[in-house]
């Protein structure tokens, strides 16, 4: 492998999990990697600061709290232009031996992959981490039916999850919980759009790198392990209101021309009352 690699993750309060993170990078590739970690919560930042520095990676405390896909572009921007393929990581994420330098293959295969993303594993089950780009039809029958009718059409359409066992392939997103990104492609779109504090800022890259030419390349020979979300375990109620909010942000930019606006107005109105349902459940609970 002669490309440079680097690879960024975000914390928010994650000292918990950080260790085990930096524990899998040193079998995942066998060159040297370049690791960065912006920090989203600074204020108690002191112990994240120790962990990264023991590992010899650079910590990079944000100024705010930027949401994940700010966070990920401001440490992007601080590597050097050598660089030429990044790991864009969540920190609850174990990488086994050569993931990194297997990504890198797959993606190397040819020019135009924009993004590489692994075989995603939690609690022993493959994640749906490469999906479709969601339309209007496979997005409202997904959010109506998922969790009532977890096997419906809509929600294995989005999913594309359909093969088994799964194999590589082009996919509209990749899940930014693991994602290997060129520099070059990722540079061209403007990165994140920092706008998604967080959730489907994935799901925006995806689709703005396919329509720049670009492919979304799903590698299940390269193996992740990620053991959940446990920056925002503790305020879910917040989280998904945040979630449906930036579903109905992608939504519109998707469905942005003036004769789609009774479109998106229907897109509101049904994202509101799903978020109103879900999250009366939590209340109650």
């Amino acid at each position: 492998m002669t490309s440079r690699v680097a690879v960024v993750t975000v914390s928010y309060g994650s000292e918990e999990v950080l260790e085990g993170f930096f524990d899998s990078l040193h079998a995942a590739s066998v060159n040297p990697l370049l690791v960065v970690v912006a920090d989203n919560k600074p204020e108690a930042g002191a112990i994240v600061q120790r962990q990264a520095e023991s590992h010899g990676a650079r910590y990079l405390p944000m100024n705010r709290n930027a949401g994940y896909g700010g966070a990920v572009n401001a440490a992007i921007e601080s590597l050097p232009p050598d660089v030429t393929w990044i790991l864009v990581s969540n920190p609850d994420i174990e990488l086994t031996p050569g993931c990194v330098d297997e990504l890198v293959r797959v993606g190397e295969s040819d020019p135009q992959i924009g993004a590489v993303g692994p075989l995603v594993e939690t609690d022993g089950a493959v994640y749906p981490s490469a999906r479709s780009i969601p339309s209007l039809r496979t997005g409202a029958g997904h959010a109506l039916f998922a969790n009532l009718w977890p096997e419906n059409p809509w929600s294995r359409r989005y999913h594309n999850d359909s093969e088994n066992p799964p194999r590589e392939r082009d996919a509209g997103w990749l899940s930014g919980s693991c994602l290997l990104v060129r520099r070059a492609a990722f540079d061209a779109v403007g990165g994140f759009d920092d706008k998604y504090f967080m959730y489907f800022e994935d799901v925006d890259l995806g689709y703005r790198l396919s329509r720049s030419g670009w492919r979304n390349r799903y590698a299940p020979s390269a193996l992740v392990r990620h053991s959940g979300a446990h920056s925002t375990d503790g305020d879910s109620r917040r989280m998904v209101l945040v979630h449906h909010q930036s579903a109905y942000r992608f939504m519109s930019s998707k469905y942005s021309g003036w004769y789609l606006a009774p479109v998106r107005l229907a897109v509101k109105i049904g994202l509101s009352a799903r978020a109103y349902l879900v999250t009366r459940v939590f209340h109650r609970s």
